[in-house]
């Protein structure tokens, strides 16, 4: 297992986990994802359209609708959800350690003025398996708080190539992204960020 270069309030980063070529690599592989299961615009359950885009892989799909927050085993559309890339696969296991896969990698992509307010995950079975996020593409300025509602929170950066994991006491903390910084990265044609997650769902 890799070692973090950063620990904010348990949530571990590995900074420049990925380098350029690799960077590019994945998002190959996330096109072909995407080109199976489209991005579509989630709404809250009171009928608000978010600011991201989203689409996932794996078992299951995260959705948001005015039916609520769920996993979904299909695309809103109908279709089944693509395998997890195996280059997302490679990042989980080197950096968790465990054999046990995700079941849902969600695909979310920021444009500029898109955000994520401060949430918990907690829709999974067992709380006892870490998440995993990987950033592509522009910064983003990630927000991290407490397992309990309220209080001081803190800040980070995160950018294209960062690897984060929330686990152990902070597998529950309250997170989101405030703004991500528009040009700061190259990597995507239109600009924009590309923030995957991986949970073990069942």
């Amino acid at each position: 297992m890799v070692e973090p270069t950063l620990t904010v309030r348990g949530v571990e980063i590995f900074q420049e986990y990925l380098d350029r070529p690799a960077q590019q690599a994945l998002l190959e592989e996330l096109r072909e994802a995407a080109s199976q299961a489209p991005l579509f615009v989630p709404e809250t359950p009171r009928g608000r359209r978010m600011s991201v885009r989203m689409t996932a892989a794996g078992k299951y799909g995260w959705v948001s609708d005015r039916r609520g927050y769920r996993y979904e085993p299909r695309h809103p559309a109908g279709g089944e959800w693509p395998s997890i890339p195996a280059r997302v696969l490679e990042i989980w296991q080197a950096v968790t350690g465990l054999e046990r896969e995700p079941d849902c990698c969600l695909i979310n992509h920021y444009a500029e003025g898109a955000r994520m307010g401060l949430h918990q995950d907690r829709d999974e079975a067992d709380f006892g398996w870490p998440v995993l996020s990987v950033s592509l593409g522009d910064d983003a300025l990630f927000r991290i708080g407490n397992t309990e509602r309220g209080g001081r929170t803190e800040s980070v950066w995160l950018k294209s190539g960062d690897v984060a994991v929330m686990g152990g006491e902070a597998r529950l903390v309250h997170h989101g992204v405030d703004r991500i910084r528009p040009g700061s990265s190259s990597l995507l044609p239109n600009g924009g960020r590309i923030n995957l997650t991986l949970r073990v769902v069942d």
